[in-house]
């Protein structure tokens, strides 16, 4: 992918959007389309501090730590969130201005 959805992306309604802003964008959504890694990005965005150990996350979706992991993984790849080894956990932080980016191409559907 060579496009990333914070520096570029005409808004939807705006006009075509070009091929690689599509590309980003539908990757970004692709992350997003599984309700667990939807409920994941909430729960870590709305963390007190701004973060959250992966060690609290599974109670928190019903699913196993390696399931949770997995899903992890998927929204870092996307840029969504970002994570940090301290010791033997991680720790998530919602990546503010992707999430912000993707509401405005909402936004701008509806």
């Amino acid at each position: 992918m060579t496009a990333d959805p914070t520096e570029c992306c005409t808004p939807v309604m705006a006009g075509a959007l070009e091929v690689d802003d599509a590309e980003a964008l539908a990757a970004s959504f692709k992350a997003l389309s599984d309700p667990v890694r939807l409920r994941l990005l909430s729960i870590v965005a709305a963390a007190a501090g701004g973060e959250i150990c992966v060690c609290d996350l599974p109670a928190l979706v019903d699913r196993s730590q390696p399931t949770v992991s997995h899903h992890l993984s998927v929204l870092v790849d996307a840029g969504l969130v970002t994570r940090e080894q301290r010791g033997r956990w991680a720790w998530f932080r919602a990546v503010p201005e992707r999430v912000e980016s993707l509401r405005a191409v909402l936004a701008t559907v509806g």
